[in-house]
Order: structure tokens, then C-alpha cells, then sequence
């Protein structure tokens, strides 16, 4: 076990790791639409890659919502097999929308599971980027 110090100083460093192995700019916060952002996640049990609807006024969280996903299928063609929650509650309380891909059996302190993280956090964040820049006029037409 960890002290919060120690557990701190992990999670820095697999954030800085994952920098320095893959140095680019992702799409993230960057999507033009006002609380609705892509997000990497990692702890002790898995790795996950988001798309995070946050918008305080349900009707707007729920219309960007049901506009991504009525694209299901060309998103599954892209990202593979995904989970969904129309209103997702965050570990404060918080309710979103939310749609991601998780690996399971990984964690953020052991470290040979790093490289794995890693290019799952790759290989999905490009996948919903080239996903979201293919459909972006449409998900925007709110």
C-alpha cells in the first residue's frame, strides 16, 4: 500500500511518462462545444478513455447526447465495443452523460502495466478523435 504521498507522486509520473512516450496535442477539452470533453482515466484496477457531456441544463446534456448516439454504429466502427450512461454520476455527486472504453487488469502503479495503459490510451483517444472530426458538424447542430 501507498501513502497519499507516495500514490501522488506514482500518478505524476505515469501522467509524465505517458507525455514524453506519446508528445502530441489530443482534441481533449479542445472540442468547441462548452462542457463536453474527451478524457484519459487511470487507478489501480483499469484505464479508461471518455467522452465527458457535463452541460448543467439536462435538455443540452441530453441533446448532445442522443445526437452521438444516434451515430452508434459508425462510433463502434471506430472505437470497438463501448460502454454508455445517459447519466452517469461522478464520484462528487455530479451527473453526466458519458460514453468510454475501459481496460480492465491494469493499473496506474504497477508499472508493467504502463506500456499497456498506454497504448490503449493511443489507440482509443485516436479512434474517437477521427470519430468526432468526421461527425463534428453534425454533433454541434444542437
Amino acid at each position: 500500500m501507498f501513502s497519499k504521498e507516495e500514490a501522488r507522486q506514482i500518478k505524476q509520473e505515469f501522467w509524465t511518462a505517458f507525455g514524453k512516450s506519446f508528445p502530441r496535442k489530443w482534441l481533449l477539452y479542445n472540442t468547441k462545444i462548452k462542457d463536453m470533453a474527451f478524457k484519459f482515466s487511470a487507478d489501480h484496477k483499469k484505464a479508461e478513455v471518455s467522452l465527458d457531456i457535463e452541460m448543467k441544463d439536462e435538455l443540452f446534456r441530453n441533446a448532445y447526447y442522443e445526437k452521438i448516439w444516434s451515430l452508434e454504429d459508425m462510433l463502434q466502427a471506430y472505437i470497438g465495443e463501448f460502454s454508455k450512461d445517459e447519466f452517469y454520476t461522478l464520484e462528487n455527486g455530479k451527473v453526466i452523460s458519458r460514453i468510454w472504453v475501459t481496460l480492465e487488469n491494469v493499473s496506474v502503479f504497477n508499472k508493467n502495466t504502463w506500456q499497456e495503459i498506454f497504448e490503449f490510451f493511443v489507440q482509443k483517444m485516436e479512434a474517437f478523435e477521427l470519430f468526432y472530426y468526421e461527425y463534428e458538424d453534425f454533433i454541434k447542430d444542437v
